[in-house]
């Protein structure tokens, strides 16, 4: 047992609702307070010198200087498992080609496809540790990882395989995610259905055998998979014993509402939802995720926020870190920028980006400094909590604790 502390500020995120929207008076903050930690889990949380008090011969690990303690982040919409990189396309769309003309010319999804493939189990596992250590290092401690730059079965067994060995080598929490419905693959020879077909048939069996993941996506769109084959085949997995999550309505409205008809965890991007789908998805479980780094990295309005707090809805903010469309990976920068287009409170950037993203890959288990919960938090080198996301992503996190040790 182990009691952590002085944080000049503590911000528990205890007692705030799961859905709905939140101000920051609802914010309970502990003064001059201390964390106790047992076997990765937190026992109490209080004024550091009150429980010093009451655990007189307790170990103790004192934290220097102003610090800020909050439950550590959740990052639960990733692509950070790929080869290659896109920054041509990145270059080609801001000159003004369209996302369909990049593709048309070798860039886009299938670019990462082919590089994907062509590299080794080693060479991939070597460039996700990093960019998992990134994320590590901004206070992240679990992170979603979806496959899908493989798109057959060799290819995305190899990157699910990848993704299960890096959680040998990092303390972060790693949630694989199969995402072989990411496109239909241009060396597939039949229709977009059949292909649907053979990843229930040939790709979900195998994963299952070697426990490789047990979350399905698909991205619902025009350029990808149409909403009916998509809800047929999200059923199927869901049979198979899969929970499932959606890209929903990024370019187009409508399959936000087929992620709630079919018991999705999560709906995410939400861009293009319309004002009836938002009300149809906030009164749902279902996680309705924001993914500001692909409207930044894209150029595209953000998803409508603040109309699904105030509907009541589940909002999480997620990076969306792929090599394509946001190729960033800084969550707080995204979050933040996010909070001032849309008006969202403190509180509901720190909900959105905990508990509430923790809910979104079914972990509730962490995200809220209070008895009983993982004991993941970090610290930031200031005297008030409110200038983390004031400084939009420049003010870096200080200390990272996974399961109360140091990291």
């Amino acid at each position: 047992m182990k009691l952590i502390g002085p944080f000049k500020q503590i911000v528990t995120l205890a007692n705030l609702p799961l859905r709905g929207k939140l101000s920051d008076e609802q914010l309970e903050i502990i003064p001059d307070g201390g964390i106790l930690v047992k076997d990765g889990t937190i026992l109490k949380t209080g004024n550091f010198s009150a429980l010093k008090a009451e655990f007189s011969e307790i170990e103790i690990e004192e934290i220097k200087g102003e610090q800020v303690c909050l439950p550590a982040f959740t990052d639960s919409h990733t692509h950070i498992c790929f080869g290659g990189n896109r920054a041509n396309d990145f270059a080609l769309r801001n000159a003004g080609k369209t996302y369909l003309e990049i593709a048309e010319s070798g860039g886009g999804i299938w670019s990462s496809v082919l590089h994907t493939r062509k590299a080794t189990e080693d060479e991939l596992l070597q460039t996700v540790l990093e960019r998992i250590n990134f994320l590590i290092a901004l206070g992240i401690t679990t992170i979603e990882i979806k496959s899908g730059y493989g798109l057959d079965v060799e290819n995305e067994l190899k990157m699910l395989r990848v993704i299960k060995k890096a959680q040998s080598f990092t303390k972060a929490t790693l949630v694989p995610t199969c995402l072989s419905a990411h496109l239909k693959p241009k060396d597939f020879t039949g229709s977009s259905e059949e292909y649907l077909e053979y990843i229930i048939d040939e790709i979900l069996p195998k994963i299952k055998a070697e426990n490789l993941a047990k979350r399905v996506d698909i991205f619902i769109e025009k350029s990808a998979f149409l909403p009916e084959e998509s809800r047929n085949f999200l059923l199927k997995a869901k049979e198979i014993g899969f929970e499932i999550t959606v890209h929903a309505d990024q370019f187009t409205s409508g399959s936000s509402r087929i992620a709630v008809e079919v018991g999705a965890k999560s709906a995410d991007h939400l861009e293009a939802t319309i004002d009836e789908d938002i009300e149809f998805l906030a009164k749902s479980n279902t996680v309705a995720t924001a993914l500001p780094g692909a409207s930044l990295g894209l150029g595209e309005k953000f998803t409508p926020a603040r109309k699904i707090l105030d509907a009541g809805g589940i909002l999480a903010i997620a990076s969306d870190w792929n090599p394509g469309s946001a190729p960033m990976g800084n969550l707080i920068t995204q979050a933040s920028i996010l909070a001032t287009f849309e008006k969202l409170s403190t509180a509901e950037v720190l909900a959105g980006i905990t508990f509430r993203s923790a809910f979104a890959l079914n972990l509730e288990d962490r995200g809220i400094l209070e008895n009983g919960k993982k004991a993941d938090f970090i610290t930031f080198k200031t005297d008030n909590f409110q200038n983390i996301l004031y400084h939009q992503g420049s003010l870096k996190a200080e200390h990272i604790f996974i399961d109360g040790e140091k990291v």
